[in-house]
């Protein structure tokens, strides 16, 4: 019971970093959070990468008596649980893809600034 709250609780704060990392690349905003929420979420990525693509907390909520510590253990409807990696990867490549461009938005602004402003500077 402890460690499906445990693994519950880790989910949704993940998942709100997913949210942020959403929102912000769909409004153009990068910041301290920004950089924040995506260490979490490459980190757990990383970590779920590392153990091939199982949870960590599997083998602890299996220690602790669980039938399975699969993701399906979550306090979550059991389809979504199921399917939440299919879920989750288009979500983590639209982010990247949010804020790829974000980013390239701004370095073409302040290279077009730049540009600008040697342009003015030759002409004088």
């Amino acid at each position: 019971m402890v460690a499906k709250a445990i693994h519950t609780a880790a989910w949704f704060s993940i998942e709100s970093c997913v949210a942020y990392l959403l929102y912000a690349g769909v409004s153009g905003r990068t910041d301290r959070w920004v950089a924040i929420a995506a260490g979490v979420v490459f980190g757990e990525s990383a970590l779920f990468a590392a153990n091939r693509f199982r949870c960590p907390l599997t083998d602890l909520a299996e220690s602790l008596g669980a039938e399975s510590g699969s993701v399906t253990e979550l306090y979550l409807p059991r389809w979504f649980a199921h399917n939440l990696p299919a879920i989750h990867v288009p979500l983590l490549v639209l982010v990247v893809f949010l804020h790829g461009r974000t980013v390239f938005r701004h370095r073409a602004l302040s290279g077009g600034i730049a540009r600008a402003a040697v342009s003015q500077a030759w002409e004088r």
